[in-house]
């Protein structure tokens, strides 16, 4: 399939796409361009063969060029450049938690985390209904969850409940590194 074979994919991709972050149905983007929905709906399914005109009525309706329409779908990936990823600095300067989601997300985080030897935090309660996951990558830490101590070595797995109390510890000369995963957990 060579590239004019794949313009009504992308025409599809696009307009689908656009319409999606407007937070607008068919009908709705139909309404605006000006079109029947029966158009848009033959147009995303990437069967039709627009004419300009209805080409140009969407486009306007999108706020876009028709080229936007017609071009290879923008790539949905983001690279973050590792002294752009988020740093926060606790305990003192020996603990380093690197926020790995740049997205916000209620409820949700992903963090490397890196504690200095002989260092210590004290974690905090997440939202009620969450669930951590924390694995060690390098070293071994200490996790302390509602009176009980975890000792979590490289490749382990400790999942507790978000919402208790719970603390982290590195009781060896060496530093630590843990990826800590916070998630609501489907009741």
């Amino acid at each position: 399939m060579d590239e004019l074979d794949k313009i009504p994919l992308y025409l599809s991709r696009n307009i689908s796409e656009l319409r999606t972050k407007k937070n607008w149905s068919q009908q709705q983007l139909a309404q605006v361009a000006g079109i029947p929905r029966s158009t848009l709906t033959h147009i995303e399914s990437g069967d039709g063969n627009p004419s300009l005109v209805n080409l140009m009525r969407v486009a306007a309706a999108l706020g876009v060029g028709v080229e936007e329409l017609l071009t290879r779908p923008r790539s949905q990936t983001l690279l973050i450049p590792a002294e752009k990823v988020p740093v926060q600095i606790r305990s003192g300067g020996l603990v380093r938690i690197h926020k790995l989601l740049p997205d916000k997300f209620r409820g949700i985080a992903i963090e490397r985390m890196e504690f200095e030897p002989e260092s210590a935090m004290g974690g905090q309660p997440h939202l009620s209904g969450t669930k951590e996951y924390m694995t060690v990558l390098q070293g071994e830490v200490v996790v302390q969850v509602a009176g009980q101590s975890h000792v979590v070595s490289k490749g382990d797995v400790l999942a507790f409940p978000g919402n208790q109390p719970h603390g982290y510890r590195n009781l060896r000369k060496s530093l630590a590194v843990a990826i800590s995963m916070v998630i609501p957990v489907p009741v």
